[in-house]
């Protein structure tokens, strides 16, 4: 186990920092944990109950056992490896691969410890026929990671038939049964009779665990392990900050305290969630995080089945990308958002900054210095910024960035989502809003038993001339 944490910094949303207008006071603080605390138990509770499964994931010992195994053999036969999902069976595999493999991972093979990978959580078809051009001559060579518990998710079955198709013509039965691998429901569903008839390796998506909480299971392990990042290490930091999210001392707790003050600001009217990672490698966390806190807390109804219309909006901004595109609306626009920083305190790698020529001397204030000084110092520079115009910030410190610290962040704002569903008294699991969605889809595309769903659609389908400009 490594040393390195993370740690989470909120003295910047307190009054003492940005005055009593827009910061907590010591007095909210304290209504605050006499609110939350009793949830921190609640939420142990359930967790007790088996009513949180994904909080046991990082115990669980057969699944790492099973993806290490199969990852081993997928080493060993192809030199790509694609993942075919969306939303919670892609997100989390693509956080993983940004913050911890090279930024150059599939380019350069001296940087990469396992085969190339590619993530496909769209239906786009001038992407996916680019990568089909290019991957049509090395089908033997690719393992294809097929993630859908049901089978039924319009997207994915998409993908999946477009490549069952190229492996039978190209490579036979014997070769479309090699070339794919399979997480799906251990038991039922669409593609569990796919697996069945084709005879797929397969690893589970465990039941109880909803796509977007389930990158610390088979979902997203097995591309980790390919790609040659330690699983180990990274459900050991889930295990670490689950013991640390566990307590029930409110100030002790950061997931508690995290949402908390987000529950907190969006009663106050600021129901912006900004993320704003300073590192290149956390950016994709930022994407995993939208889908988390949009989809488990936006929501019509609460528990008791009154109308509430809930949902803190999630936004992600990249440092220092994002100063440039983004800041001028976060100063001097409403003061209706809350930001959350990602930093590390200490990168693998730095860079010394060159001279300044003779006839620039004005850049030479730049020259010996190192890049992560100046990419934290633009980190603090926009912090100030926001701080000057009484904008509430948190941060999230890394002490640096490996699996381990990627583990804790993962279960940090797990169990944050799960505590400010708890504040909102909704259910954080379902997401009954994105069904209807489906159906359409279901329909316009022609799936007997949706035909009266596609008469309700024509109106919308329609395209009326007299607004068309």
């Amino acid at each position: 186990m490594t040393s390195e944490r993370i740690h989470f910094y909120y003295k910047n949303v307190t009054a003492e920092v940005i005055g009593t207008e827009h910061g907590l006071t010591a007095q909210q603080f304290q209504e605050l944990a006499q609110k939350t605390t009793p949830l921190i138990e609640q939420l142990n509770q359930q967790r007790k109950a088996s009513k949180v499964r994904y909080r046991d994931l990082p115990y669980n010992e057969q699944y790492p056992k099973q993806v290490r195994e199969i990852a081993s053999q997928v080493m060993n036969e192809c030199e790509n490896f694609v993942v075919l999902g969306i939303g919670g069976s892609a997100l989390g595999n693509i956080a993983l691969q940004t913050a911890l493999n090279p930024y150059l991972y599939n380019l350069d093979a001296a940087q990469r410890k396992g085969p190339r990978l590619f993530v496909f959580d769209n239906v786009d078809p001038m992407q996916l026929s680019s990568f089909l051009d290019w991957i049509g001559d090395k089908l033997d060579k690719t393992i294809f990671n097929v993630i859908s518990k049901s089978g039924r998710t319009a997207e994915t079955a998409a993908q999946f038939l477009i490549i069952r198709e190229m492996l039978l013509k190209k490579l036979g039965p014997g070769g479309y049964k090699k070339q794919i691998i399979a997480t799906t429901d251990p038991k039922e569903g669409t593609l569990r009779k796919i697996v069945n008839e084709a005879g797929f390796r397969t690893l589970e998506v465990p039941d109880g665990v909803g796509g977007r909480w389930s990158v610390l299971s088979p979902v997203g392990l097995l591309s980790a392990a390919v790609g040659g990042i330690d699983i180990e290490n990274l459900l050991a930091g889930a295990r670490d900050m689950d013991q640390r999210v566990s307590r029930t001392d409110f100030f002790a707790n950061p997931a508690a305290l995290n949402a908390a003050i987000n529950w907190h600001y969006y009663n106050a009217g600021k129901r912006i969630s900004v993320m704003f990672p300073y590192a290149w490698r956390l950016k994709d966390l930022s994407d995993w995080y939208r889908q988390l806190w949009a989809e488990s807390l936006g929501k019509t109804k609460n528990l008791k089945g009154l109308d509430v219309y809930v949902g803190p909006t999630p936004v992600n901004a990249l440092g220092t990308t994002d100063q440039h595109s983004q800041v001028q609306l976060y100063r001097e626009g409403p003061n209706d958002k809350i930001f959350t920083f990602l930093q590390v305190k200490q990168f693998d790698r730095d860079i010394v900054i060159g001279p300044a020529p003779e006839s620039t001397p004005e850049l030479s204030y730049l020259a010996g210095k190192q890049m992560s000084r100046l990419l934290n110092s633009e980190k603090l520079g926009t912090e100030y910024a926001l701080l000057h115009d009484k904008r509430p910030c948190m941060t999230v410190l890394f002490d640096q960035v490996n699996a381990f610290t990627i583990g804790q962040f993962i279960y940090l704002f797990e169990a944050t989502t799960s505590l400010a569903g708890l504040l909102f008294d909704i259910n954080a699991y379902d997401q009954p809003a994105v069904e209807l969605g489906k159906e359409a889809t279901f329909a316009l595309m022609d799936q007997p038993g949706y035909e009266d769903l596609a008469e309700k659609i024509k109106p919308v389908q329609q395209i009326d001339g007299g607004y068309l400009v």
